[in-house]
């Protein structure tokens, strides 16, 4: 049996590391042209609970602590005129060490056999041709026919359609992305108000929030409860005019946090954010499961790597127990899939409201204060 996975993000690269483990070989199809087709994104923190169990079933835990950024674990919350109301630094003991997404995935991708990932193959349907078998077609109008076929292909999965009819919708709130690089030096001041690792600088409805990474760069996501029309009036193609229209939703904010937005080196970038029903599940399809946010897709909660990593090597580990019988191996997945998936959806809300609800900053300090994880 060869195992067809649709996106080599990190969810489906860490199915088909672990199936390689147990000496099972899996073919991955992914949209982008290249390993380098674009940018991976920012700082993932990798729990101990989830992340860190699914990189011991890849056998990689060592090459994973040899990505670790010492000292991003630190994290401080800042209110709008830049006074630190929280500040917890990274003493070495967290269960959350920061990596870069890019390297954890170069990694995942170093730990495959050559050929495994098939580059340019970007999906666009997927149909039963019976008997638990399943055909993906791609863009360039090839095919291939699929005895199991897993959906790692996030949050507008092309094989989520042959199991359920749910449909992401808007949360009602969007980042918008910035990079400042080069931060110590030429964005002293922003710099020094982010730390050495994450910043939260928080109000009821948005926030700016960044992250330190290598080289000194800050990576910001500012956050704004906005309806999609109201960000679709900004003229993103115009960075300086859509830098300084987001800014003006930060009026009277510290100039050390609004220049995270107009001192960015990149464009702004618009990150709309969507999910599925908390709770999304389906019923048993013969050949054919969802991992990571192909399955829930949730608004972002620090979880959704670390949930499609530990979805991949659940799944490997239930196909490698069940060799013979891979309904059973489905069936074992999606039950314990489902309501990890639904915990994770519902604390991810929990958490929205601790940033950007009506008592932002303020309760999250508090709950930081009285020890709850958040």
């Amino acid at each position: 049996m060869n195992v067809t996975i649709i996106g080599a993000g990190l969810g489906g690269l860490t199915l088909a590391r672990v199936l390689h483990v147990h000496g099972i070989p899996a073919t991955v199809y992914e949209a982008e042209a290249s390993p380098a087709a674009r940018a991976q994104g920012g700082m993932l923190d990798i729990h101990e609970h989830n992340g860190q169990l699914a990189l011991e079933a890849a056998g990689l835990v060592d090459e994973f602590r040899a990505l670790v950024l010492p000292g991003r674990q630190a994290t401080r919350v800042l209110d709008r005129d830049g006074t630190v109301l929280h500040d917890e630094p990274d003493d070495g003991t967290g269960g959350r060490p920061e990596v870069q997404r890019g390297e954890l995935r170069r990694m995942l991708l170093d730990a495959l056999p050559a050929g495994t990932v098939r580059w340019g193959h970007r999906g666009t349907g997927a149909r039963t041709v019976g008997e638990g078998r399943h055909e993906v077609t791609f863009a360039d109008g090839s095919t291939v026919v699929a005895d199991l076929l897993v959906g790692a292909d996030g949050a507008w999965s092309r094989v989520r359609p042959l199991l359920s009819a749910a449909i992401p919708e808007y949360v009602g709130r969007s980042f918008v992305e910035t990079y400042l690089f080069d931060s110590d030096t030429r964005h002293p001041a922003a710099a020094k108000a982010v730390g050495g690792g994450s910043m939260m600088a928080l109000a009821p409805g948005k926030g700016i929030q960044a992250h330190r990474e290598k080289g000194g760069t800050l990576h910001a996501y500012v956050a704004l409860t906005e309806p999609q029309d109201w960000f679709a009036a900004i003229d993103f193609t115009d960075p300086a005019a859509a830098a300084a229209r987001v800014a003006r939703e930060f009026d009277g904010w510290a100039p050390e946090l609004t220049a995270l937005i107009t001192g960015s080196d990149t464009a702004p970038v618009l990150r709309p954010l969507f999910a599925l029903p908390i709770g999304h599940h389906w019923d048993r399809v013969p050949g054919v499961t969802l991992v990571g946010d192909a399955a829930h897709l949730a608004a972002p909660n620090g979880e959704g790597a670390n949930l499609a990593m530990f979805d991949g090597s659940e799944l490997a580990k239930a196909i490698a127990a069940h060799p013979e019988d891979v309904e059973s191996a489905l069936a074992e997945y999606e039950a314990a899939m489902f309501p990890r998936g639904k915990e994770a959806a519902a604390d991810g809300t929990r958490l929205h409201e601790f940033l950007y609800g009506a008592d932002a900053p303020h309760g999250l300090v508090a709950a930081f204060a009285g020890g709850q994880e958040i």
